[in-house]
Order: C-alpha cells, then structure tokens, then sequence
C-alpha cells in the first residue's frame, strides 16, 4: 500500500457486519454482475420513501426535499468520478442512458463517419453504438484484444481511428476477465483525431479510485448497484459538451443540462441510495479532507485489498489440473473468468452453488468476448468476481471447491 493510501478503517470481517445480505456460510462471489448493498444504503433509501416522493421543483416542502434528494445525487457522483455535479446524468441503468448518448450524438453522423468498439467490451457499451451507427450509415470499425494475454494495447487502436472516426468506445475494465486498458492512451489518440470517447466504467468503479479527467473520458458510464448501491445508471461529461448536444425529449421537459438528457420522473428514493453508498465509500478510511479526497483515498485501499485477493485466487486456480483461466492482462481487476475441462459452465456453476459459492455462468453480456475464445456457443465460462466485502476464505473456499469439482 502507498503511503498516501490511509488504510480501511475496520477490518474487513467488521466491514461485512454491514452487509445484511451476506448469508451465513455462502460465499457471495457474484459481485460484478450487482454488489450487496450496506445497512446505511438501505436506511437511506427507505428514508426517502418514507419522506419524498414528490416531484421536484414544486413550492412545498416535500418537493423540495426530492429536489435536493435529485442535487445531492449529482454531487455524489461527481465526487466519485471527478467532474461537475452539472455534468451528471441521471437515469435507470447504464444501458439505457448509453442507448439515449448514442442516438443522440448519432443524429449528426452520416456515411463516411466511423466508431470504434472493442471485442473487451459488455455488450451495452457495443451494440448502441452499431445500432446507431447502421441506422446512420455509419462504419463500425473493430479493436480486437489479444486472446492469448486478454490486453487491448492502445496500440491495437492506431490503425482504426483517423479523422472519419467521430466516437471511440472502450471499457475501463472487462467485466468478465479484469483486463484494464490503457483509457487514457486510448483517448488521446481519439482526440488527436478529433473523436469523442465514452467509456464503460460500470465494472472498474468499485475496484479502484476513479478521475474521469485523467482517462480523458469525454463520457463515462457507470451503475450504482455495482458499486454497493441501488440500480441507477450515472453518465459524466463535461457541461459544456452536453451543451452542444439535443436529445429528443417531451416538449414541456427542461432544456437545461444535464436535465434535458433525463427522461420521465426519477426514482428519487434510489437517488438517495447513490447519495448514500458514495457517502459510505468516502467512510471506509479514516482519511482527511473533501469527500472527494476521501472518496480516492478509500478507493486505493479497496483496490490493494482486492490485488492481494486475486494474487491469492489467481494462484490457486491456476494450480489446479484442468481449469483453464482466461485472459491474464498485467493491469486487471479481481475478476475471473474459466472454464473446467469436460464440464459445462452452467453445470459447474451449479455444483459450486451446492457448495455454497455463488458465481455466474455463460457469456455475462461478454459477447464478443466469448466469441474470441471459442466459448459463446459451449455455454461461456464461469465467473467468480471478488468485492470488497470478500475476504482470503472465501477465495480459498473458492478453490477447494473448483477442484472438487475439477476432480469429479
């Protein structure tokens, strides 16, 4: 651990004490497809249904709560990721608001024009960009990651953009194997050709401290719920970019930003949820400072914890005869992905979930991924995300019973 990094300030077996989802005896390795959600979360989300629920901007004090409720969203993310509390967009889930930035900015795009995506990516940070790319008539241009190391080298991209390219889209971390791109290469060869960048940050937000500037992120997507929250969908960008841009939308609704890329009435009780999960990440050290230092600070001992975790989980899995391991880039989260020799995912899946280890099967919205490595038609692979609230029992839990399995 660096010596700027303060460490968490309860242990982590304290730290799981808050999370009432966690049963006894089941280890919850299920993490990147939705975090358990800590006591206070819960408590703020109840508040807020229990106090608010009123549309905002109304005279009386209900509204006005919902108002602040809605405000206070904002300013967490933009603590969280590095940015303007102006430039949050609010919304159900990822994939819905990439669905909405993309038809938007593919309004203005025409034959000729091109977008970069990448076969690392979840799925909802690919299809709307081919979606919107084809009804514009648009070229969609591929960045293959390497199957034998899992990396995408910034490299990989140089020949694909040029000044056609009018938007890159690649994930800050793959959901499915951990591999963490080089973003902010990746975005200053989009800007020296004068493209957007939108990032896929859904999986990396919880692994480790976040700068939206410092990626050089144009837009950056994340989920609430899959960083100890409720499911709630955030893209950031810069004000001034969402200036320039017109969604379609109802006529009476606000023209102002980021309001005008928000559709309908928000869940305002979930809102308070985002509020309240930054809030308590910012809590997790004891570390000085604005919630946005702290929010870093906390962020960095997160990320040591899970290195130490997934060296641990790596190892033991690696050990063990007829497990393949897929991907294996230098710079990744503690997230998992294999497959066991002669036996379906799904099938190993389940008898893991026998034993009490809850993990995912099947391509996990890694479509193109489990393309690349043979997998997508023979069931994917078999997923084991490691969170915070894991700890070195439930990795060992994890390989004791991979190789039970392996061995049957």
């Amino acid at each position: 651990m660096s010596e700027d990094t303060a460490p968490l300030r309860a242990s982590v077996k304290e730290i799981r004490r808050e999370f009432p989802g966690l049963e006894p005896g089941t280890v919850r390795l299920d993490g990147a497809a939705g975090t358990l959600v800590p006591s206070p979360v819960i408590e703020a989300i109840a508040a807020a249904l229990r106090d608010s629920m009123a549309n905002t901007h109304g005279a009386f004090p209900a509204s006005r709560y919902s108002t602040g409720t809605e405000l206070s969203a904002r300013r967490a993310m933009a603590d969280l990721l590095g940015g303007a509390p102006e430039g949050v967009i609010l919304g159900p889930n990822m994939t819905s608001l990439t669905f909405r930035i993309a038809a938007t900015l593919a309004a203005d795009w025409g034959p000729g024009d091109e977008v970069v995506v990448t076969s690392l990516d979840h799925d909802a940070n690919v299809r709307p960009w081919v979606l919107a790319a084809g009804r514009a008539g648009a070229t969609v241009r591929w960045a293959e990651f390497d199957v034998d190391t899992g990396e995408l080298p910034a490299h990989t991209f140089e020949p694909l953009i040029n000044e056609r390219t009018r938007l890159v889209a690649v994930t800050a971390a793959s959901n499915a194997i951990g591999t963490k791109p080089d973003v902010r290469a990746i975005s200053e060869l989009a800007h020296l050709a004068g493209a957007l960048t939108y990032i896929d940050g859904v999986h990396a937000t919880s692994h480790g401290p976040i700068d939206t500037a410092a990626l050089g992120a144009d837009f950056y997507a994340c989920s609430a719920y899959k960083l100890f929250g409720p499911h709630a969908g955030i893209v950031i960008a810069d004000p001034g970019l969402l200036e320039r841009l017109t969604p379609p939308k109802l006529a009476p609704s606000s023209n102002a930003v980021p309001d005008r890329f928000e559709w309908g009435t928000p869940a305002f009780e979930l809102l308070a949820g985002v509020t309240a999960a930054v809030d308590w990440i910012a809590g997790l050290t004891t570390a000085p400072g604005s919630r946005r230092q702290r929010v870093l600070s906390a962020l960095r001992a997160v990320e040591h914890h899970l290195d130490e975790l997934l060296a641990r989980a790596l190892g033991g899995l690696h050990a063990i005869p007829g497990v393949r391991l897929l991907g294996g880039a230098r710079h990744r989260t503690s997230t998992i992905s294999f497959v066991v020799q002669g036996q379906p995912p799904g099938e190993v899946a389940r008898r893991l979930a026998d034993r009490g280890i809850a993990v995912w099967d099947g391509d996990n919205y890694a479509y193109e991924l489990m393309q690349r490595f043979g997998l997508r038609d023979h069931g994917g692979a078999v997923r084991a995300s490691i969170v915070l609230y894991n700890n070195a029992r439930d990795v060992d839990r994890l390989i004791e019973s991979v190789s039970e399995v392996a061995r049957s």
